[in-house]
């Protein structure tokens, strides 16, 4: 099964949040658009999705915020002309946990699919 076709299952405050090995072994399931940074205090997973327009950053945007809509997930989503900015991260526990990696592969294949 690939990581965007799995489940994103609720993560309590008691749940441990991912180590930085753990992270960089998902982060090989993801295109190399993605990246992870450790330089704040809640780690987070980042692309830059490019468009030759704004209408088509605006229709990723919202084909990405319906996905997160539907997996009760929701990502920082920056959007300006011809390019979209994503933040994945789980606040509670702070840091990263699987759904945050399962939502960039979707965000993948949302992205696959525009065929842009």
């Amino acid at each position: 099964m690939t990581l965007a076709k799995e489940t994103v299952i609720f993560t309590g405050p008691s749940a441990t949040p991912l180590d930085e090995a753990a992270c960089l072994k998902l982060l090989d399931n993801l295109s190399h658009l993605w990246q992870l940074s450790f330089k704040t205090s809640v780690p987070y997973l980042q692309a830059d999705f490019t468009f030759t327009n704004f209408a088509k950053a605006l229709n990723f945007t919202n084909k990405v915020a319906a996905a997160a809509e539907l997996a009760n997930h929701h990502p920082t989503i920056q959007l300006e002309w011809g390019k979209v900015r994503v933040c994945w991260w789980t606040h509670k526990p702070a840091g990263l946990s699987r759904n945050d990696f399962v939502m960039a592969a979707r965000c993948d294949v949302i992205m696959d699919g525009l065929q842009i």
